[in-house]
């Protein structure tokens, strides 16, 4: 059995904390056996699973859960644990039809996941500091950006393969890790 030193991931990317739990969201159809009123045949099933962090309260975008355990995200997780806290100014210009609302109390968030999709809501911390409207058909949306990575490359990277339209990075800049995670760190 692998020991908990061997899983350097399962822990909080953003405090260190080992105190996580999984929240599994189930939808299923399935038919039913008219005989002894089990399932039969699974029609369609959709489980969607959040990882959080029980100390710092947040979603942990470099742990998935399948198969009955929490499991890193391979493409994430090193960048994630092993990396710091990068902050970017940036632009991304997109279609006006990939923004659900640009007004309200859901506008920070939908203009966040028009710029970068899942990363823009679940693994950046964004904030829109405006947004405006170049003509019928595209949005600028001006953003700062919080994301982990271990270079300047990377980050930059990072932001380039989430972004959902045209770019622009007017500065990115390396933060220190939050204090509790600086403090466990070997």
């Amino acid at each position: 059995m692998e020991s908990f030193e061997a899983r350097p991931w399962l822990r909080c990317y953003r405090c260190w904390s080992q105190d996580l739990e999984v929240q599994v969201h189930y939808e299923g159809i399935h038919r039913i056996d008219p005989v002894t009123g089990g399932r039969a045949e699974t029609i369609d099933e959709l489980q969607e699973a959040v990882v959080q962090c029980l100390e710092c309260m947040h979603d942990q975008p470099h742990l998935t859960f399948a198969d009955e355990r929490v499991q890193p995200v391979e493409d994430r997780w090193e960048r994630m644990i092993a990396g710091t806290p990068w902050v970017a100014s940036c632009t991304v210009t997109v279609d006006a039809d990939e923004v659900e609302t640009c007004s309200g109390p859901e506008a920070g968030d939908a203009l966040s996941y028009a710029a970068f999709g899942d990363h823009g809501t679940r693994e950046f911390f964004t904030h829109v500091r405006f947004h405006k409207h170049e003509d019928d058909n595209r949005i600028v949306v001006h953003l700062l950006v919080e994301l982990y990575a271990r270079s300047l490359e990377e980050a930059t990277e990072v932001l380039e393969g989430a972004a959902r339209g045209h770019l622009t990075i007017t500065s990115l800049a390396e933060e220190s890790r939050p204090p509790a995670a600086a403090e466990d760190r070997h």
